[in-house]
């Protein structure tokens, strides 16, 4: 078990590590509704942040623009090290960003065991021949991972049957195939029963400890988030309303007021 002094310790190095991603200024409008407000956002190595807020508050537009998956208005992002503010998605996938959508984004015709080694095409490998140039390190790899899932049987099942929670984790598989140093999950729970959340859980909280793997979560299932995240952002109106641990958000009142409830 985890002392409550090594989870200081760790907390405390996570402070002090340059950040891994830095996004400063980040503005993004849709006509005429800025969605995303001159956002600043950091995330530290190895960190577990929450993204946080109402329907409507940008969460997934500000998930976006640090993705590139959405060009922004203005502003700047450097992720380990590198501008990636003019990179395209894929670009930004190959520096070691891996990302999950509020759609679940796979390929129900092919196997789990398929859609795992397609998680290679963000190191830029063609979908042709994607599958038969699969080497022995890529191979073991979505052997471990679609292990982790605690599903393994399901390997050459087609991912259409899968339910709709085996279908967010096998996304996520495919996502960690490229080893990322972060990875963006967005509604990861939604539809998804009681017993497979506890899983995503448990997938996330292995994959920060073991891999040391970053992850942002865009979520609405507050008990979750309070859960998994060293950290909670919350935005509203596209803006930072708050941001701190969790035991500092549970108490903060403008939070209570706007989100949480009394």
């Amino acid at each position: 078990m985890t002392s409550s002094a090594q989870l200081s310790n760790q907390a405390t190095t996570i402070a002090d590590c340059p950040p891994l991603l830095r996004a400063r200024g980040i503005v993004k409008s849709f006509g005429g509704i800025r969605a995303v407000q001159g956002v600043d956002f950091d995330v530290a190595p190895g960190e577990i942040t929450g993204l946080v807020g109402p329907n409507g508050s940008g969460k997934s537009t500000l998930l976006s623009c640090l993705s590139r998956d959405i060009a922004m208005d203005s502003g700047s992002i450097l992720f380990n090290g590198a501008d990636i503010s003019k990179m395209r998605a894929m670009e930004a996938a190959r520096s070691g960003m891996g990302r999950t959508f509020q759609n679940v984004r796979i390929f129900p015709e092919m196997s789990v065991w398929e859609n795992a080694l397609m998680g290679r095409q963000w190191k830029g490998v063609g979908l042709r021949g994607l599958l038969s140039s699969a080497d022995d390190d890529t191979r073991r790899r979505a052997t471990d991972l679609i292990e982790l899932m605690r599903f393994p049987q399901l390997a050459h099942e087609y991912a259409g049957n899968l339910s709709g929670g085996q279908k967010r984790l096998l996304e996520l598989v495919m996502a960690m195939m490229s080893r990322p140093k972060l990875v963006m999950l967005d509604e990861a729970t939604s539809g998804v029963n009681p017993t497979l959340i506890e899983s995503l859980k448990q997938y996330v909280m292995g994959l920060n400890r073991d891999e040391g793997v970053a992850f942002i979560i865009v979520e609405h299932n507050i008990g979750f988030i309070f859960s998994v995240a060293d950290r909670i952002v919350v935005l509203d109106s596209g803006k930072i309303l708050a941001d701190g641990s969790p035991d500092e958000i549970r108490q903060n009142q403008e939070v209570i007021g706007a989100y949480l409830g009394a």
